[in-house]
């Protein structure tokens, strides 16, 4: 098992944003908003079939503007065929799976499992994972991510879950190599200021 490099993905990448159970053309719009401003990175959940859909438009503007997006919400490994299929650049997960992870290197794109406890991201680290998410994030609290960071320097972490334009500063200053934004766009101001934290 080699390690699922998100270092070209995220780059100089502080921000992803989480575009959530919408139409196409929205996700669409939003995606494009992002990359206008700055925030290179969007992730797209697929847990409906509708959704793919929508990381398929996704997908197709990213290419057509060189940004590459990812797809949300990956728990099985019929997920990551789906994902892979809709052209994704990577897969995130909510929890820590194993056998999706082992998937997702099949298809030659990189995943992102989900962690919340030090057992969850050794485990993760054991099997060649260094990219983590950690989820939710607002529960866990940046002084979490001090903590892990003593035992397990080598990871890099992802905060998502909680994370907003007014707490994203926190969590980049203790640490956290990307904060991820999902619920909080529904508030059209979000966006921007989450672009000025880059």
């Amino acid at each position: 098992m080699t390690s699922h490099d998100f270092a070209p993905i995220f780059a100089d990448a502080r921000v992803m944003v989480i575009l959530r159970d919408l139409p196409p053309t929205e996700t669409v719009r939003l995606a494009e908003q992002a990359w206008e401003l700055g925030i290179d990175v969007v992730e797209v959940p697929i847990r409906t079939a509708d959704a793919v859909l929508s990381l398929r438009a996704a997908v197709q503007a990213g290419r057509e503007r060189g940004k590459r997006v990812g797809a949300g919400t990956v728990r099985t490994p019929a997920q990551v065929r789906q994902a892979a299929s809709a052209g994704a650049a990577f897969t995130v997960a909510p929890g820590l799976d194993l056998a999706v992870a082992d998937a997702a290197v099949t298809y030659g794109i990189p995943h992102l499992p989900g962690v919340a406890t030090p057992t969850e991201a050794q485990r993760a680290l054991d099997h060649g994972l260094v990219w983590l998410k950690a989820f939710p994030a607002v529960s866990l609290g940046p002084q979490w991510f001090k903590a892990i960071s003593g035992p397990l320097p080598e990871l890099r972490f992802v905060a998502t879950g909680g994370i907003d334009a007014d707490n994203a500063a926190d969590f980049l200053a203790a640490g956290v190599e990307v904060v991820a934004v999902g619920s909080a766009l529904s508030d059209p101001r979000q966006i921007p200021r989450l672009a000025a934290l880059i």
